[in-house]
């Protein structure tokens, strides 16, 4: 130990979107239990997670508070104070996107709860605890709580991909999921003790300036690596490798396309959006926060970790038939490119404060446009599908957006925006904002490998719109389905309502791009 900590004061207003986000996974139970409803239970669900976004809101324009802080003896002064708790504006944005999406997909999954094919109450009651960990992250300053508000953001997934369980695709995609993130989870748990038995200490801010001085030291005697800088690094790449499921990067990305597709869709939206802002999160708190000094470690990990998942995912991608998971292989490749900065940031360009800010500005603005592109075109995949029914095929969409234009419109916009072209602004900000980072932190070849991967990503985007517009030889009657499985049936006014508003703040977005940057940067 580096010393003994004396608590502080709890701050209980600091803690105010934790304490609605939990309130609102109670509230779902009760109207489960006393009204028995499924619409007065998403109602309160999505009224509790409304509740806590405009809560976050209102925090975004306030002084930064921390609680859960205590004061270490036997240290420095500079390192002798640390915060379990940490809510400045780059935390309540964070909790902003888990409620706007945790209410987004429960107006999603309306259609399939109204089926009866998934209990509603478990259902809702599992999306607010998946919320509540995904508030408290953004917000977590140590390995402990970071790893626990990680861990409370998937462990109700698990349930959730396998509830339909008249589907033998969705326990095998439950079970496949649970099995690689045990693995995961043991071993950032085991990169976390490592980290905690060279320096003794779990809050990020203790852990730079801990490791900071360690280097420093280690710099002074002719850059001799000892037993204690050895088994760092071992932790900080364990840690890393760990976090990088939650995100779906190669080599831990084979759960993903699989435990999509056996899903409900709206639940694939939630892994493919919520879940791997999650990841993204995490791995920024722990490279940018706790171990900036251990960037030499870090950073050829995330440049290996980047690049072959961006590669793989855009690879495997052009491929699929299947609408859901050419979804999720491109959600693999567009973690590929929010780890990029990273990389570059971490090891590969120095160490200077200046491309640690780009670089966490474009990761945080990446993964905005990305959730928001997400969500837009799973929104239109089930406005574009039966009641409970999965993705179907690339195929089976072929025409339907001469059936219906706006809500055909509203995923070729999505898809593009995720190619980085325009219209679709937001994307092509992103990509941008990606790239930019790269050259200012002299990562100049993995800028490179960013603009040759978007150029494979267009092929399988632009064969998706392609789809979409093409001219079947026999288009089944109004009202029928057709041989590949797309569809015409009315679109629930919840799901519209969610597809018209993805798309809109996706326009607003790329027409100012800043709003977005000038929240990460605090």
């Amino acid at each position: 130990m580096i010393g003994e900590l004396t608590a502080q004061p709890v701050d209980h207003l600091a803690l105010l979107p934790a304490y609605l986000a939990a309130v609102t996974a109670v509230a779902v139970l009760l109207a489960d239990l006393f009204v028995a409803r499924w619409a007065v239970t998403v109602a309160v669900g999505v009224t509790g997670a409304v509740g806590v976004a405009g809560v976050a809101l209102y925090a975004m324009g306030q002084p930064e508070r921390r609680t859960f802080c205590g004061s270490l003896s036997g240290v420095d002064d500079s390192l002798g104070f640390a915060c379990s708790y940490v809510a400045d504006s780059r935390a309540a944005l964070v909790a902003v996107l888990f409620a706007a999406l945790t209410a987004g997909v429960l107006a999603l999954s309306v259609p399939t709860l109204r089926t009866g094919t998934v209990p509603a109450g478990e259902y809702c009651f599992l999306l607010a605890c998946s919320m509540i960990g995904g508030v408290v992250l953004g917000a977590a300053g140590d390995l402990i709580t970071l790893i626990v508000a990680v861990e409370t953001l998937t462990l109700p997934l698990y349930i959730l991909v396998g509830l339909q369980r008249q589907r033998v695709a969705a326990a095998e995609a439950a079970v496949t999921f649970f099995v690689v993130s045990v693995a995961s989870t043991a071993v950032a748990l085991l990169g976390a003790a490592l980290l905690y038995g060279a320096y003794g200490a779990v809050h990020l801010d203790l852990l730079a300036g801990v490791s900071g001085l360690a280097e420093s030291a280690t710099h002074a005697v002719g850059g001799s690596v000892d037993g204690q800088a050895r088994l760092a690094r071992v932790g900080v790449v364990l840690l890393l490798v760990g976090l990088a499921f939650k995100v779906a990067a190669v080599p831990l990305h084979a759960w993903a396309p699989k435990t999509y597709d056996g899903a409900p869709v709206p639940v694939a939206a939630y892994l493919s959006t919520a879940s791997k802002l999650g990841g993204v999160v995490a791995i920024v708190a722990v490279v940018t926060e706790g171990l900036y000094p251990q960037l030499a470690a870090s950073g050829p990990v995330l440049a290996v970790l980047a690049v072959a998942t961006m590669t793989v995912g855009n690879l495997v991608a052009l491929r699929q038939r299947r609408m859901v998971r050419l979804l999720a292989w491109s959600s693999i490749a567009q973690a590929g490119y929010i780890l990029v900065p990273l990389a570059a940031a971490a090891g590969l360009a120095g160490r200077g404060v200046e491309e640690r800010a780009v670089a966490v500005a474009a990761v945080f603005a990446y993964a905005v446009f990305f959730v928001v592109l997400e969500l837009a075109a799973f929104a239109a995949v089930v406005a574009l599908r039966p009641a409970a029914a999965d993705g179907g095929t690339i195929a089976g969409y072929a025409g339907v957006a001469r059936r219906r234009p706006w809500v055909g419109a509203a995923l070729v916009f999505a898809l593009i925006g995720l190619a980085g072209l325009p219209p679709g602004l937001a994307g092509l900000f992103a990509k941008v904002a990606v790239v930019r980072s790269l050259l200012v932190g002299g990562a100049g070849w993995l800028a490179l490998v960013v603009a040759l991967n978007a150029v494979v990503g267009l092929a399988y985007y632009l064969r998706v719109a392609v789809t979409l517009y093409a001219r079947p030889s026999a288009l089944p009657a109004q009202g029928a389905a057709p041989a590949g499985g797309a569809l015409v049936w009315p679109v629930a006014w919840p799901v519209a309502v969610v597809l018209a508003a993805a798309t809109v703040v996706a326009v607003v977005l790329g027409f100012a791009p800043q709003v977005v940057f000038d929240a990460v940067a605090g």
